[in-house]
């Protein structure tokens, strides 16, 4: 079996590349920081233009029927620019929330008791219940109209550690919600792993990004005389983040060929890994430049300790592994999987 990157699939992440290298480059991200995140609505609707919320829909929909490996390859992308917004969510969200595909609507998530990200300018709140333990889901509404203008109103700004990502504190507002202007035909669980795996491939992107602007760094920085990159410990560091960002690929990647949850929850895992310790290793061979509000690394850092907390949490993940883990301990030894349950025909989609 070839798990190498299709033609059309390279194609098609080299074309997400260039368009963002267009239309969000280091200049409009910088402009996205001194307005405090507030989002672009014209990058918003180039971005539906360009398919990329309405990249699964099927044709007869209006979208392009791709799948979740293609959705995977853009995301990484995103994460590699820093793109900001809800775009996990306004991606799940189109065929569901009218304008979602077409990037003329934006559309977040609530999901448990985290904070909520761009609420504020939200046309649309997909209200997921509290992470539930393994192989549990709960229901999934869309709060628009009335039901929006209420949730908004009672939910409380809270500060934010990355300045593109503003922050909404709805805990107690979610619990108490207004009714749902529709509840979702979506399936919660799937829309919950799905935006894990999504989440996972941003950080993907930001952790490859962050790696090649360390090495990029020590091999043109010098010091007493000689690049950097030439000093052992730090040949150590640009070694290290190589090593956690490529197997944080693989298991992203083969997560979402398989779309299982055990798996997706592994590359989640994986990649907030690589994203946070790969911008910290960064930081540190950028030196004190590393620190400074000029350099792009604090905003990779940030972005990647928020996106750690969505979704599948550290916990969550934990908990899910330990679960397969266990469950595959009581397989009798004859079994052909040895490690995993036997599944039927048809799973693991």
């Amino acid at each position: 079996m070839d798990f190498q990157l299709s033609d059309d699939q390279r194609a098609l992440r080299s074309g997400m590349r260039d368009l963002l290298g267009a239309v969000f480059d280091r200049d409009r991200l910088r402009a996205a920081v001194e307005r405090g995140g507030a989002l672009d609505r014209s990058l918003w609707r180039e971005l539906g233009a360009a398919g990329f919320f309405a990249l699964r829909l099927p044709e007869e929909a209006g979208g392009v029927g791709l799948g979740l490996p293609e959705a995977v390859l853009l995301f990484e992308e995103a994460g590699r620019a820093l793109l900001p917004g809800p775009l996990v969510a306004t991606h799940l969200a189109a065929g569901l929330v009218k304008g979602a595909a077409e990037g003329e609507a934006v559309v977040t998530a609530v999901a448990g008791d985290l904070p909520v990200a761009h609420l504020a300018e939200a046309d649309a709140v997909l209200v997921v219940g509290a992470e539930p333990p393994a192989g549990e889901a709960t229901g999934a509404e869309s709060l628009t109209g009335e039901a929006l203008r209420a949730f908004v109103a009672a939910a409380r700004p809270v500060r934010s550690m990355d300045p593109l990502t503003p922050l909404h504190s709805a805990r107690a507002v979610a619990e108490r919600a207004p009714a749902a202007t529709e509840r979702t035909p979506a399936h919660a669980g799937r829309f919950r792993f799905e935006a894990a795996l999504l989440t996972a491939a941003e950080q993907l992107g930001s952790a490859a990004r962050t790696t090649e602007a360390a090495v990029q760094h020590a091999g043109s920085r010098e010091q007493f005389g000689s690049p950097v990159g030439a000093f052992q410990a730090v040949k150590h560091l640009c070694a290290d983040m190589l090593a956690r960002t490529e197997p944080a690929r693989a298991a992203v990647y083969a997560a979402a060929v398989t779309g299982d949850p055990v798996e997706i929850a592994a590359a989640k895992l994986l990649a907030d890994e690589a994203a946070v310790r790969n911008a910290r290793d960064c930081l540190q061979i950028h030196g004190g430049m590393g620190f400074t509000w000029e350099a792009d690394v604090h905003l990779h850092l940030k972005r990647a300790w928020l996106r750690a907390a969505s979704w599948l949490t550290g916990a969550g993940t934990e908990e899910l592994l330990a679960a397969d883990l266990g469950a595959a301990g009581r397989l009798p030894r004859s079994s052909a999987a040895p490690g995993r349950p036997v599944r039927e025909a048809g799973g693991g989609g």
